[in-house]
């Protein structure tokens, strides 16, 4: 037989060999079951491969700006279901209820006053010049609290992050001019944040990366929506904007619940999210310019809140003017600050700080046309800016609503979940949210209240 008939006469036999052998091993399979009792042979062959038994991931999901009560207008059906079937509660963000600072929170159990992401935009006089914004990934700016996916690569626990306010940076790494930072520490896994990445490329890496092999895949994956939050600011928080993009996001996490059980992936979910929504507008402006003198201060930042310095030579004429008494609106000195705030100790915090009522914004001056929408920031306490907490997956129980508790509570909930030991240092205990796990002892009240629906 020449040397290519050979060759297709051998492979033949080797694919009639290995038929062969797949045939008698689902006969031998099928045989033993029918004979064992415990099944009941149909005549379909008996697939020999075993499934792969896969350990629960756990994915943190935040969802920016969603209020709990958008829950109720009957857009969210995966959502509201996850709720039923798992753990729910109305969390209360920290202050300043803005995005990245609560963030920072979620990931390291900090309050802002401690973790140093103080604001979504600050400054620190060790940098002069500088200024810190939404873009920033210098490690300096983030290193004084340790996220939690840089401790579970420490523990030898391989975390993803499918953006996340600080997932681009190299923590505790030191930022050179041209090239990367080479001492920092990171996720295994991560995508630097872009709005050019839809929702549905999101859910989609967070799924491929699930889909590699043992070895590389993740055990901890952060995946991050900011849709609602984007709407809730254009149109305000009761706007058709913002139902659709409700919509929008729990079709993507149904594509997500979807996907995982498609490739037979059990998963902790736990969906947060970092503060509520205030309607604004242009009825409930403070203007500064008819409070204080320009020429007296420098605003730092303004908004749903403002922080101040006295201009050189001004802080008496200052503190005149601005610590009075106001109409929907109070000042402080830092020093002075509520403690409910737990906010006024860290040195990035400018000297003077005023809240308004909330859905009022403080401006420099006057609007000259009329405006609506939405903001946050403000007190965490008000019932607008309440927060999202739903939990579900094997280590949850059923059915149950808990007591509320503050977002500095859901880093200790995820150290117990990837089984990292609980941090020495932290603002917020396991102990908050221990009735909604099925590993931990519950009391008689938390007994009761898994009996409510949701």
């Amino acid at each position: 037989i020449p040397r290519a008939g050979r060759r297709r006469h051998a492979f033949q036999i080797q694919r009639l060999r290995i038929t062969m052998n797949r045939i008698a091993a689902a006969l031998a399979l099928g045989l033993a079951a029918i004979t064992s009792g415990c099944a009941t042979y149909t005549g379909e062959p008996v697939a020999s491969a075993a499934i792969e038994q896969r350990d629960p991931v756990t994915i943190l999901i935040a969802i920016d700006g969603f209020h709990p009560s958008y829950l109720d207008r009957g857009l969210t059906p995966t959502l509201s279901r996850l709720a039923a079937d798992g753990v729910t509660a109305p969390m209360r963000p920290s202050f300043p209820s803005k995005t990245f600072p609560n963030h920072w929170t979620l990931v390291t159990g900090l309050v802002p006053d401690h973790h140093g992401i103080i604001a979504n935009k600050m400054e620190d006089k060790s940098r002069p010049g500088e200024t810190f914004t939404m873009a920033t990934v210098d490690p300096y700016w983030w290193s004084e609290a340790k996220p939690i996916w840089v401790e579970a690569e420490e523990a030898g626990i391989r975390s993803a992050a499918m953006f996340w306010p600080g997932s681009a940076v190299p923590w505790g790494g030191t930022a050179v001019r041209y090239g990367p930072v080479t001492d920092g520490e990171m996720a295994s896994d991560w995508q630097a944040f872009s709005m050019q990445v839809s929702n549905t490329q999101r859910v989609n890496a967070v799924l491929d990366w699930l889909r590699r092999p043992a070895d590389i895949r993740p055990e901890f994956v952060t995946l991050y929506f900011d849709t609602v939050d984007s709407a809730s600011h254009d149109g305000g928080p009761e706007s058709e904007e913002v139902n659709r993009a409700l919509a929008d996001v729990d079709q993507h996490i149904a594509n997500l619940v979807s996907g995982l059980q498609t490739l037979g992936q059990p998963a902790n979910l736990v969906i947060v999210s970092d503060h509520g929504m205030a309607p604004t507008g242009s009825d409930k402006m403070i203007v500064l310019d008819e409070i204080v003198d320009a020429s007296l201060y420098r605003a730092v930042e303004a908004g749903a809140y403002a922080s101040f310095e006295a201009t050189e030579g001004n802080v008496e004429a200052f503190e005149a003017a601005i610590l009075r008494e106001h109409d929907h609106m109070e000042c402080w000195r830092k020093e002075d600050i509520p403690a409910r705030f737990q906010y006024g100790t860290h040195r990035r915090i400018p000297p003077y700080f005023c809240l308004p009522d909330t859905g009022w914004t403080i401006t420099n001056r006057a609007s000259d046309s009329e405006w609506s929408g939405g903001n946050h920031g403000y007190d965490p306490y008000a019932p607008e800016m309440a927060s999202l907490f739903i939990a579900h997956g094997p280590a949850f129980h059923s059915g149950t609503v808990i007591d509320s508790f503050q977002n500095t509570a859901i880093t200790p909930l995820l150290r117990h979940l990837i089984g990292l030991p609980q941090a020495q240092r932290a603002d917020g205990s396991l102990a908050e949210v221990a009735g909604a796990l099925a590993d931990l002892p519950r009391t008689a009240s938390e007994v009761r209240r898994s009996s409510l629906t949701v």
